[in-house]
């Protein structure tokens, strides 16, 4: 297993084509002050598999090469599996703040070994073959997987075989005895600049004359034909001038999104895991959906973790701890935190083994935690702008404070209580601006699939006739 240094310099031997700001980056993106910190973030999923304290919920044993791997390589094997994926992204979130950005792969993965086995048992194809062997593959070298499913979608209202421009769902366009090629994009694509490779799979249940969107595949991230556009973050300008204003001076906000373009990209056959099979491009996104649900409780209740002790402190800073309304406030917001942590570990332990032996969470239970997370995160931010006060949206440019003139004007005025120091309070407020930030927030919305997403999962899942015939049996009508 890498550690956090080799795994940026494992970044610095790729040949990965990132564009930001209308130019491209030079040398090695991850080295890019506006992608530093995202890269910091990942590498902590690395650096603690080596820490005694957590290493039981970083690592895991492989049960295809029996070897200690890093988990998030690892193919869940039982409930208790599931769960201690939950508990670590809690406790790399409180380490962070932010987004680690392996999840998404993790999840890929394991939503790829599942339905894969399923395919080759009805099929005779041998596509579970392959994504064992790519999976040794990325245990032993403990390379960081972007899971690639969100695609740009164009007119909502029409499939993909349907679209004024074929391109805008990643799709077939040839293939040859040594492999295949595809062309199209990947939207919203969490920590791909600083990744090893993607796990292509398709973004949505396809008919027969889609067939040609039915493709899942592993693409290294610099492979040639691959184009990644780098998204602006929050205040990412910040990052390139003073600390201070960072809020979260070391880690990133999010997960350091880019737009992923598909020029005509060569796949050989072994690294192929579905190609034309429409019909189960269905169930491999609701697997995939269903385990990314489940991380919700985790990383978002470790997040939240971190801006309650913030707006905590902002209320000691401003001198109303004690205040009973504040106090309550703080309860609330651990009550919101600890809910989201409860679904997940609720999903975690009532899941079920698949055909594969992998384990899967259940359903209906993550989408009710990524359900409520669109919800109680926003009202999480709600209490801590309440605790901050309005000074958390109007403070003054770092380059203010720490002027000859104007910085002692801010040290008298913006004091809170005598014993805390003018930049203490202010540090404070601009971490609480950080991790609420419309970026953070929208994260919390459309991660892992929009609001009604869920809701479909919902009525999908929730055995409305059944809950009818129960009702019907205690009123007392027979059908």
């Amino acid at each position: 297993m890498m550690d956090g240094q080799q795994y940026l310099e494992s970044l610095r031997r790729l040949k990965t084509e990132v564009y930001y700001a209308g130019e491209r980056i030079e040398g090695c993106a991850a080295d890019h002050p506006t992608v530093q910190p995202h890269v910091r973030s990942a590498a902590m999923t690395y650096e603690l598999a080596h820490s005694p304290e957590f290493e039981d919920l970083l690592t895991a044993t492989s049960h295809l090469t029996g070897q200690r791997i890093n988990r998030f390589t690892h193919i869940h094997q039982s409930p208790a599996d599931l769960a201690k994926k939950v508990k670590m992204l809690r406790a790399l979130a409180q380490q962070t703040g932010s987004c680690f950005q392996r999840c998404v792969g993790f999840d890929a993965l394991n939503a790829a070994y599942t339905v894969t086995h399923e395919m080759d048992r009805d099929n005779g194809t041998n596509y579970h073959q392959r994504i064992k062997d790519f999976l040794c593959y990325i245990q032993e070298n403990d390379f960081m997987v972007a899971g690639s499913m969100t695609d740009p979608k164009g007119d909502r209202g029409l499939r993909p075989s349907q679209q004024a421009d074929p391109d805008l769902y990643t799709r077939l366009v040839g293939k040859s005895q040594d492999g295949i090629l595809i062309r199209g994009a990947k939207a919203h694509q969490t920590g791909i600049v600083n990744s090893h490779w993607m796990l292509i799979l398709p973004t949505a249940a396809l008919s027969e004359e889609d067939a040609d969107y039915a493709v899942a595949c592993a693409v290294p991230v610099d492979a040639p034909g691959v184009i990644h556009i780098f998204g602006r973050q929050t205040n990412d300008e910040r990052r390139l001038s003073g600390v201070i204003d960072q809020g979260n001076e070391r880690y990133s906000v999010v997960g350091g999104e880019a737009l992923t373009i598909l020029e005509d990209v060569f796949v050989p056959w072994e690294r192929v895991f579905m190609c034309g099979e429409y019909k189960y491009a269905g169930a491999l996104v609701e697997r995939f959906a269903s385990y990314h649900r489940q991380n919700y409780g985790g990383c978002k209740g470790g997040v939240s973790d971190v801006l309650i002790g913030a707006a905590a402190a902002a209320a000691e800073f401003n001198g109303v701890i004690k205040a009973s309304h504040i106090r309550d406030k703080l309860a609330e917001m651990t009550l919101l935190a600890e809910t989201l942590f409860s679904g997940s570990l609720a999903c975690s332990w009532e899941g079920r083994a698949t055909p594969s032996g992998a384990c899967y969470v259940d359903p209906l239970l993550a989408n009710v935690v990524k359900h409520n997370c669109t919800r109680m995160i926003y009202e999480i931010a709600r209490l801590a702008h309440d605790l901050a006060g309005g000074i958390v949206a109007t403070l003054p440019h770092e380059k203010d404070l720490k002027s000859p003139k104007t910085g002692p004007l801010i040290e008298k005025y913006l004091k809170g209580t005598s014993q805390v120091p003018t930049e203490h309070r202010i540090r404070i407020m601009r971490l609480i601006e950080n991790m609420t930030s419309c970026t953070a927030l929208a994260e919390s919305m459309h991660g892992a699939g929009s609001p009604q997403a869920q809701r479909v999962m919902l009525i999908r899942q929730g055995n409305l006739e059944r809950k009818k015939q129960l009702a019907l049996r205690l009123a007392g009508i027979s059908q």
